[in-house]
């Protein structure tokens, strides 16, 4: 009975019209990018970004740096990763560029349009995953690549060849990592916020309080956080003082792709149950 079902699941993948599949999602993708990156809309999440560039910028110009506080800036740079990008600037960002996806178009009217089509809804929600997950990537990968190449150019040629050394390269490929993992933890789950909440601000706000607060919760639920998974692919740990003590509290510590790998398979769940949700998705303008 089982091999037969099987089989039949074999031969229903077999006859899917695959090409198309990918057609379409390339199509849509290249559409929501536009809309997503060059639109004036998006400016808050630029400056969400590249604040602390611009601040590291100004460091970088006005304040001397002897090669004895370079272990210092290493500090400041693993600060600002852990504790504005992935409990700040990516939340808030992938907050703004995923949320309005979904609900973003029910508010404008116009994502019927794309449900007409003769286009399969899971394609749809895909395809607009992929395009908020580029978007994001542009803009928090280089922005945190230019923060760490701008933090350690000031130190000359010291600085030069900590950035091409092993242990700089390893360095930045993590924060690298660890931005990519947040952009797609973070953006699934407002994806799918977005289709179950009128308002996904609210229920945001209720993710941040959980991301806050998960790393004194139980190990099982700490499973269930974005946050608690980066904090273990850190290079550099830092010690937080006073409210954010709570958002660097020690846990059982975890390798770095075991990390990777629950984070991934986390964003994947999300996204098979929003692929369900946006199946039964039905638009009532009247209400919205």
């Amino acid at each position: 009975m089982m091999n037969a079902k099987a089989e039949a699941f074999k031969d229903d993948l077999a006859q899917q019209p695959w090409s198309l599949y990918l057609t379409q999602t390339r199509r849509l993708t290249v559409i929501e990018l536009r809309r997503n990156l060059v639109s004036w809309r998006a400016s808050w999440i630029y400056f969400l970004a590249f604040v602390p560039t611009l601040i590291i910028f100004i460091h970088l110009l006005f304040d001397s740096h002897p090669q004895s506080t370079m272990s210092d800036d290493s500090n400041v740079l693993a600060g600002i990763v852990q504790l504005y990008y992935i409990r700040l600037g990516i939340f808030f960002g992938c907050l703004g560029i995923f949320s309005r996806l979904i609900r973003g178009e029910m508010i404008e009217r116009s994502l019927h349009f794309y449900l007409l089509a003769p286009v399969r809804r899971e394609i749809l929600l895909l395809s607009k995953f992929i395009a908020g997950s580029v978007s994001a990537l542009l803009l928090f990968v280089t922005a945190i690549v230019a923060d760490f190449v701008l933090m350690y150019a000031a130190y000359g040629p010291a600085g030069r060849a900590y950035i091409l050394s092993a242990t700089g390269l390893a360095q930045l490929e993590a924060y690298v990592a660890i931005a990519v993992l947040a952009c797609l933890g973070y953006g699934a789950v407002f994806l799918l916020l977005s289709m179950m909440f009128r308002n996904p601000t609210p229920a945001a706000m209720l993710v941040l309080g959980w991301e806050a607060i998960n790393p004194v919760m139980p190990s099982l639920l700490q499973k269930l956080s974005v946050a608690s998974y980066l904090r273990h692919m850190m290079p550099v740990s830092i010690a937080g003082e006073g409210i954010f003590a709570l958002l660097t509290v020690e846990t059982e510590p975890v390798s770095g792709w075991v990390a990777a790998l629950g984070l991934l398979m986390l964003t994947a769940v999300v996204l098979i149950y929003s692929c369900y949700r946006i199946r039964k998705l039905e638009i009532r303008y009247t209400t919205e």
